[in-house]
């Protein structure tokens, strides 16, 4: 049923894409005169590894795929913005979204003058199936967004549903994981092999602890690698950020610990949100995050916002809730006692 080369945008299809001599080189040089950049050293004269192959092979042996399976973006906002740039005609295409959820979903495809439809969620904050499966043979939809676990509810989608969207759409089914590393089930990553329309996203902004360096990653197949690949900008993963996602990955015990701190946290956080008075409702989580609904949300806001603590209000699209992070231990202790 799903055809890729059916979704491609054909000047995609058509598109040249720039091609620098360190892309078309193979092999070994000491003399690099091709790129005019500044000879003379001072470890960033040169520009970055295109592909940035070496955090790809490390990311690789970790998430035990093959590095051409991953892409690289400037945070997976590039990876979400250059799959509306692939596969949705500006003005004729649309994607589908299940509200509430993340927010670049919809801007991204503002951007790209793509349309949106919106499926909410039930109240339990799951895939409304039987909706969903109302727009699967729509052919002007390309792309699908699941967050997974959801944000701002914090909870995981069920695979179960999931396979069942892919396995019945024409478009990518893009799963956005960047709070894995906190939830209890295991990533998606091996369903690639199977459905070879499903696109997962994860970050170095949340478990690993490097929202700083701007480093997003993808995983599909081969062929979709290739097109974001196609049309991304030659250079965009700095030589900074592969430097220290180099170095970062060669410590995963370090990101496992903070990880462990992180759920003790939580668990402890919620316990201790659900004594106050204020309080009406907290939302379980699968996140670095709890969704917690207030009396009156607005005033508690403003109230923490004047004592120094800033959380984020999430009124306007889950009735009555602020969207609390998981602090350190001394954070987390100063927002209970400020509430």
């Amino acid at each position: 049923m799903f055809n890729l080369d059916a979704i491609i945008r054909e000047n995609v299809k058509r598109l040249k894409p720039y091609s620098s001599a360190r892309d078309e080189f193979k092999g070994q040089a000491d003399v690099w005169l091709d790129a005019n950049e500044n000879p003379f050293e001072s470890g960033l004269n040169r520009y970055p590894d295109p592909l940035a192959i070496e955090v790809k092979k490390a990311i690789g042996k970790i998430k035990k795929i093959k590095p051409e399976n991953i892409f690289l973006g400037n945070g997976s906002d590039e990876a979400i913005d250059l799959l509306y740039r692939a596969f949705c005609e500006p003005g004729k295409d649309k994607a589908l979204i299940m509200p509430p959820t993340y927010g670049m979903y919809e801007v991204s495809a503002s951007i790209n003058d793509v349309e949106i439809f919106r499926v909410p969620l039930t109240e339990q904050f799951q895939i409304d199936l039987a909706v969903v499966k109302g727009f699967l043979n729509d052919k002007s939809i390309k792309l699908i967004f699941i967050c997974s676990p959801n944000n701002p509810t914090g909870n995981l989608m069920s695979v179960e549903t999931i396979k069942a969207i892919a396995m019945n759409f024409r478009g990518l089914v893009v799963v956005d994981e960047a709070y894995i590393d906190f939830a209890p089930n295991a990533s998606l990553i091996p369903l690639l092999k199977q459905i070879p329309n499903l696109v997962i996203l994860q970050t170095f902004s949340k478990a690993w602890g490097m929202a700083g360096i701007r480093l997003g990653m993808a995983f599909a197949s081969i062929e979709i690698i290739n097109i974001l690949n196609k049309i991304k900008p030659p250079y965009n993963i700095n030589t900074f950020t592969q430097k220290m996602a180099l170095d970062q990955l060669t410590d995963e015990k370090a990101k496992d610990s903070s990880v462990t701190v992180i759920l003790r946290e939580r668990e402890t956080l919620a316990s201790k949100l659900g004594e106050l008075p204020n309080v009406k409702k907290i939302y379980p989580s699968d996140a670095n995050f709890i969704l917690v609904e207030f009396i009156d949300p607005n005033t508690v806001y403003n109230s923490l916002v004047e004592s120094g603590i800033i959380v984020r209000n999430r009124h306007s699209v889950v009735n009555g809730c602020l969207r609390i992070t998981v602090g350190t231990p001394e954070e987390n202790e100063r927002l209970i006692e400020a509430l």
